[in-house]
């Protein structure tokens, strides 16, 4: 089957997807968009994590054909060109990247968190990115990392 979709803004088309093919082999495979990583292929550590029209969603759980006419913006599509958007800007400054297998879909979180409430409480911040998992950093520098964005975030006109 073709899909076409919406990616990170750009319209774009692949062709003989199969039918159990996921969203996250079509971004990775097909579109050659590897932010976004295959970990657990079971949408329980959050890796692989993009937004579809605008909600966060495990990529690896949604079918490429659902996606047909949709959009769907990655860890890539967070930058504005050259200029990495404040949540990954603070993940750099404050340290809060060891291997980067989980950074793209905490990054991701952290994005959506920050859309949602610009002065997210630390119980909120946890609460976000519970569906996360990372197994380098202890989550410390990951929670310094969204405070930090949070008040770029606010800081900027």
């Amino acid at each position: 089957m073709r899909v076409n979709v919406t990616v990170n803004g750009e319209p774009r088309q692949a062709d003989d997807v199969w039918e159990g093919e996921s969203l996250l082999f079509l971004l990775r495979e097909r579109l050659g968009l590897p932010g976004s990583k295959n970990a657990c292929e079971q949408g329980e550590c959050g890796s692989c994590t993009v937004y579809l029209d605008d909600m966060p969603v495990c990529s690896c759980l949604v079918a490429a054909g659902q996606v047909q006419d949709r959009e769907v913006r990655t860890v890539e599509g967070l930058a504005d060109g050259d200029r990495l958007d404040p949540v990954q800007e603070a993940f750099v400054a404050a340290g809060a990247v060891q291997c980067g297998f989980c950074t793209p879909g905490l990054v991701v979180a952290a994005h959506d968190l920050l859309e949602r409430v610009p002065k997210p409480s630390d119980p909120e911040i946890r609460e976000a990115l519970a569906g996360n998992l990372c197994r380098c950093t202890g989550y410390e520098k990951i929670l310094d990392a969204v405070r930090l964005a949070a008040e770029r975030k606010g800081a900027r006109p």
